[in-house]
């Protein structure tokens, strides 16, 4: 790219003493921008060919001195956004040479993406994404008014440094496991992907800082805990249905998200001529092929009529995910069960009890929890011992 620097009398804006301002014009990639620099000069003792006052009065030099100084200023200012590798253009010279910082910020940006999700919630995001953004952004806001005393930080000068003062913060502070943290550090690194994409900043600073995480426990239930739930009298309403849609989740490996909101339209007749769950997830939008298993049926039939589903159009009456979780925890207590139930637990549960030891394919369990990656499902795979055993229980024979 080349610059071009020149100066000349704005005649349009002439004093009533005649005398003239001079601007100067910055043309850059064919686009010109210009500027007043605030000098006044006599149309008279203008040198148009030179762009400079004429004659070699101290008047005349101090002007001229004025005009060069600007100039070297704005090549600086040139030179500093060539150095810096990234793309800018000639209003961003005159923006730096007002003092107008042409500078993006790390919340600035968490608040550009979040729009996004924003106006595409259904269309490839869910409010559940959004929801997540915003804790994620509300941790950062508060870590640099705690540890930096700002609002914003620029793109620029996030570093190793500001990424490991965040990591640290994040668990000294909210005392957030390494899993925990690497969820907030996931959000940033994608928005400082964003910044990199609008050529905000050239390189994302995550290459050189290295997020940990930890293997997760998966926590699931076994036949024996899955059956005395199932089998368990329960008097109390409420918890008769979280039951049976806990249940449910147990024999589809459905999420909570894509249960609540499950309708007629999402059974379909398969192929092989039998029923099956047709969705599209709603955290990825990946699409879900589930073949109703019978005790998932039976569970259906049970809510065909039921008030609340017929008004909204429902197959299965679900309460919020936090109240969900907080009957469940009331189930456990009266099955004597010392897990933690929730409706990620039922998922997991069909995932490893229902499906995988009982030699269901990986391959195939992948697709039916619609995940994107079958690495996902090998998290499931790792942690039965039990699969393990009957697995080597056939070898020992057939040897």
């Amino acid at each position: 790219m080349r610059i071009s620097i020149g100066f000349k009398l704005k005649r349009s804006k002439k004093r009533n003493d005649e005398s003239i301002p001079v601007y100067v014009n910055i043309i850059l990639n064919r686009r010109r921008v210009e500027l007043s620099t605030r000098i006044f000069v006599s149309p008279n003792n203008w040198d148009q060919a030179k762009e400079r006052v004429s004659g070699t009065s101290n008047k005349a030099k101090t002007i001229n001195n004025r005009l060069d100084k600007m100039a070297t200023n704005i090549l600086d200012i040139y030179n500093q956004f060539e150095a810096q590798n990234k793309k800018f253009n000639v209003l961003d010279i005159k923006n730096k040479l007002n003092g107008v910082s042409t500078e993006h910020g790390i919340v600035e940006m968490f608040d550009t993406y979040m729009n996004t999700i924003e106006s595409n919630i259904g269309k490839g995001f869910s409010a559940t994404t959004l929801k997540h953004y915003k804790t994620s952004k509300t941790r950062l806001l508060n870590f640099l008014s705690d540890v930096y005393g700002k609002k914003e930080w620029n793109l620029s000068n996030i570093g190793y440094k500001f990424i490991n003062d965040f990591d640290m913060y994040l668990k000294s502070k909210y005392n957030n496991s390494v899993n925990t943290a690497w969820c907030y550090h996931k959000h940033m690194k994608k928005v400082l992907n964003i910044a990199v994409a609008m050529d905000y900043i050239s390189t994302n600073p995550y290459v050189k800082f290295q997020v940990k995480t930890e293997q997760p426990k998966r926590e699931f239930l076994t036949q024996k805990e899955l059956k005395k739930i199932r089998k368990k009298k329960i008097e109390i309403e409420r918890l008769a249905i979280v039951r049976d849609i806990f249940l449910f989740a147990c024999y589809t490996g459905l999420s909570y998200a894509d249960i609540s909101k499950l309708a007629k339209h999402h059974i379909r007749i398969g192929n092989d001529g039998n029923k099956w769950i047709i969705i599209d997830r709603t955290k990825n939008g990946s699409r879900c092929r589930v073949p109703l298993l019978p005790a998932a049926k039976n569970i259906l039939k049970r809510y065909k009529n039921y008030p609340i589903n017929v008004s909204k159009g429902l197959l299965l009456p679900v309460n919020s995910n936090q109240k969900m979780n907080a009957y469940l925890k009331e189930i456990a207590d009266i099955c004597g069960i010392k897990k933690n139930l929730s409706m990620h637990v039922a998922r997991h549960t069909f995932a490893t009890t229902i499906t995988l030891i009982n030699g269901v394919p990986i391959e195939t369990v992948s697709k039916i929890l619609g995940h994107s990656s079958l690495k996902t499902t090998q998290i499931y795979a790792r942690i039965l011992d039990t699969k393990i055993s009957k697995d080597m229980e056939k070898l020992m024979k057939l040897i």
